[in-house]
C-alpha cells in the first residue's frame, strides 16, 4: 500500500503517542479508607467525627452521646470490613437509635485490606535452600520407576475463599483500632457493649477467645462469620468459649456462611455451657427498614436483662 507523506507522518505521530502511553507511569490508586474519611469530614456534623491513634494509624470514629435521662452504658460500633459506619446493614439505625435509650455509640471506621502481606512472602533463602536439598537427595535416594504408572484420579476440597495470610493481617489492624476505640469508651465509664458486624464480628470474637485484657459487659454479632472455610469452621467453636454474654444475631437471607453455621453453634454452646448466649434470627434482608426495628428491640432487650 503506498502512503502519501502526509500520511506517513500522520502514522508515525499516533504510534508515537502510543509510545507514550504505553510508557506513561503506573499511579496508585487512593487507598479506600482515605476516600472513607474525606466523606465522613465532608458530610457528617463536625461535632461526630473523632480522630483516633492506633499506634502510628489515624483514622475517624463517629460518636453520638445518650439523649436519655440516665446513661446505661456506651455501645461501640464495628461494620464488616470495608464497609462504612453508616452503611443500611442495621449500623448506621443502631448507631442513632441507640443513644434514643440511654447510650452513646462510638462507631469505628475500619482499616485498608492488604491483599498482598509481607507473611505471603517468598520462603526465606535458608528455607528454600533446605527444601531444594530435601528434595535433591530424596531424589537421588528414590530411583525412578521403570514403567510410569497411571495415578488414580483424587479429589480436592475447595480453597479458602480467603488466605489466612490476609486474615490475619487485617486482625492485626482491626485490633489496633478497636483498642483505641476501646480506650476512648473507657473516659465515658460505665458499661461497654461491642456491636460488630460480618467478617470483624468473627475476628473480634476469635480476639475475645484468648482472654485480653480488656473487658465487655456484653457482645452483640451481626451476622458473625470469617471468609475462610476453615476459620469459618472453628468460629462455631471458639464464639461458645468467649467470656461476654453474646448476642448471636443472624438474616434469614444473609451470608450463606453464618446460615450454615448457626445449628453448629448451638451444638457447641450446650456442649461449653455458655449460658449468657442467645441467638435470633431476623427475616429478609438485613436493609429492610422493618428489619432495623425489630434489631434494636432485639439488642434493647438483651441488654435490659443483663443490666
Amino acid at each position: 500500500m503506498n502512503l502519501k507523506p502526509a500520511h506517513r507522518l500522520a502514522y508515525a505521530a499516533c504510534f508515537a503517542l502510543m509510545g507514550n502511553v504505553n510508557a506513561a507511569d503506573f499511579i496508585k490508586p487512593t487507598p479506600w479508607s482515605s476516600l472513607v474519611t474525606n466523606d465522613i469530614q465532608r458530610f457528617l456534623p463536625s461535632d461526630e467525627v473523632r480522630t483516633l491513634l492506633a499506634g502510628e494509624d489515624e483514622f475517624i470514629s463517629l460518636y453520638r452521646q445518650s439523649m436519655a435521662a440516665s446513661q446505661r452504658g456506651i455501645v461501640l460500633i464495628i461494620p464488616d470490613w470495608q464497609h462504612l459506619p453508616t452503611n443500611n446493614a442495621g449500623i448506621n439505625f443502631l448507631r442513632k437509635q441507640l443513644n434514643e435509650i440511654g447510650y452513646a455509640t462510638l462507631a469505628m471506621t475500619m482499616p485498608d485490606i492488604d491483599w498482598h502481606p509481607a507473611d505471603m512472602a517468598t520462603p526465606k533463602p535458608s528455607e528454600s535452600s533446605e527444601i531444594e536439598s530435601t528434595t535433591q537427595s530424596d531424589e537421588q535416594a528414590v530411583p525412578a520407576p521403570a514403567t510410569q504408572t497411571q495415578q488414580a484420579p483424587h479429589f480436592v476440597t475447595g480453597e479458602p475463599n480467603i488466605s489466612e495470610a490476609v486474615l490475619d493481617d487485617y486482625k492485626l489492624k482491626l485490633i489496633a483500632r478497636f483498642n483505641a476505640l476501646y480506650n476512648s469508651a473507657m473516659d465515658e465509664g460505665g458499661n461497654i457493649i461491642v456491636v460488630a458486624q460480618g467478617a470483624s464480628a468473627g475476628l473480634l470474637i476469635e480476639h475475645y477467645a484468648s482472654f485480653p485484657n480488656n473487658e465487655l459487659n456484653a457482645f452483640i454479632s451481626l451476622g458473625s462469620y470469617l471468609p475462610n472455610s476453615v476459620r469459618n469452621q472453628h468460629l462455631n467453636a471458639t464464639l461458645s468459649t468467649i467470656s461476654p454474654p453474646l448476642l448471636d444475631i443472624f438474616y434469614s437471607e444473609g451470608n450463606p456462611d453464618t446460615l450454615q453455621s448457626v445449628k453448629d453453634r448451638k451444638r457447641w454452646v450446650r456442649k461449653h455451657a455458655k449460658y449468657d448466649y442467645r441467638q435470633r434470627e431476623l427475616f429478609g434482608v438485613p436493609s429492610e427498614p422493618e428489619q432495623h426495628q425489630r434489631l434494636l428491640k432485639e439488642v434493647d432487650g438483651f441488654l435490659r436483662r443483663l443490666f
